[in-house]
């Protein structure tokens, strides 16, 4: 039986990804079978990860696993939990702009998000002058209880951990998990016949987990943002799922060659501000070899404080251009971390749909934001570098 079922689980999922009604191009389905192998992956990955008795935390996506519009500045950990145990958070705070925890009651589905009421960020911690720190998780009067203790629901599943990078040549932080009450001792061994069942049913998992996965992230644009005009972002609001201090806004396009987005923002005071593209699989796009994203450490900010992003298909040498790379739909999002206050209206992006002949009427600082191809080519070779030092940090 043991590969049975998933292997059933891929023709399931290589149908819906071929049958999907947003497939207009070859382009787009050789960009969902790519997307479908990563999927692959971390369904694997998942099912072989989940260990109740000596827990760790791996990698939920990266730039060969993506999904649900995956940002580009972030480095995402999980670690499958149970809520009647307590677990110890270990680590030693980065100079990334922000860490944050969330506890998830669940999983995302293709009608629901998880419960995340349990969430906040490293300002909440004791943080020794080394950087090092100590949290732990679990059931109210734990014995293993650390200064600072999180109460699991009832409802916990996962505790998901993301690191965000401003600087993408910032030092990635080092994080840990150990269950308090199996540290120290090994799982029981099994037999062969264990062993056979223990595959077959992790097999099993991964088959459940690679068709869900493909149908949530279907869904989930439809909720929060194919509901919108198209080529129009929404105010800053709070970001569904219970995310702290986030905020976000969103929007889809649909753009002819010739056709350009300028968008206007305030750069504010939140030190994290990031925008990205997400291809129509609600993934993002090539952001190691291509500036298909930017964030406040990235972006040029013109003298009256504002960033203005150039999305376009064709280069229009300035340092704020965002490449589409051929994609003339999908998914634009803002996002606003570590804030110290609520955003108004007056915080969120504005944009134009217009052409490159009339780009220059909307850049009102053009001498300042042009770029040489050789200074364009250092951009994306500190991109590059950036997405390497992560994999092996």
């Amino acid at each position: 039986m043991s590969t049975e079922p998933f292997a059933a689980a891929i023709a399931e999922a290589e149908d819906l990804v071929r049958n999907a009604p947003f497939v207009k191009t070859d382009a787009d389905l050789a960009e969902g079978l790519d997307y479908l192998a990563g999927s692959m992956r971390a369904s694997l990955q998942m099912a072989w990860a989940y260990a109740p008795e000596q827990p760790f935390l791996v990698n939920s996506t990266s730039q060969h696993t993506k999904m649900g519009l995956d940002n580009p500045d972030t480095v995402y950990y999980h670690a499958n939990v149970l809520p009647d145990v307590t677990y110890v958070v270990r680590g030693r705070r980065g100079d990334t702009v922000d860490l944050s925890f969330q506890v998830l009651g669940g999983d995302y589905t293709p009608s629901s998000t998880p419960d995340g009421s349990t969430a906040f960020d490293d300002r909440s911690l004791t943080i020794a002058p080394d950087g090092s720190f100590e949290v732990s998780f679990g059931p109210t009067g734990s014995s293993y209880a650390c200064d600072h203790h999180v109460v699991l629901p009832e409802t916990a599943r996962m505790l998901a951990i993301r690191e965000v990078y401003d600087d993408w040549a910032a030092t990635r932080g080092h994080v840990t998990i150990e269950r308090a009450d199996t540290r120290g001792l090994a799982p029981a061994r099994l037999d062969g016949a264990a062993w056979q069942a223990a595959a077959d049913k992790r097999f099993a998992v991964a088959a459940k987990m690679l068709v869900a996965r493909i149908r949530t992230w279907f869904a989930f644009p439809e909720w929060f943002y194919l509901n919108e005009p198209v080529n129009t972002l929404t105010e800053p609001r709070p970001t569904p799922g219970g995310l702290s201090s986030q905020w976000s806004s969103v929007g889809h396009y649909d753009l002819a060659d010739d056709q350009v987005l300028v968008i206007t923002v305030p750069r504010g005071d939140a030190p994290y501000l990031g925008f990205q593209l997400g291809t129509v699989w609600y993934t993002s796009l090539d952001y190691a070899d291509h500036q298909t994203s930017l964030n406040g450490h990235q972006a040029q900010v013109d003298p009256d404080g504002m960033v203005r992003i150039v999305v376009a298909e064709q280069d229009p040498g300035v340092h704020n251009w965002v490449e589409r790379l051929g994609h003339d739909r999908g998914y634009l999002q803002f996002r606003w971390q570590r804030l110290a206050r609520d955003l108004t209206p007056d915080d969120g992006p504005i944009m134009v749909v217009t052409t490159a002949d009339e780009l220059a009427d909307h850049l009102p600082f053009l001498e300042d934001n042009r770029v040489t191809p050789e200074q364009w080519r250092e951009r994306i070779a500190a991109r590059q570098r950036g997405v390497a030092g992560r994999m092996i940090g």
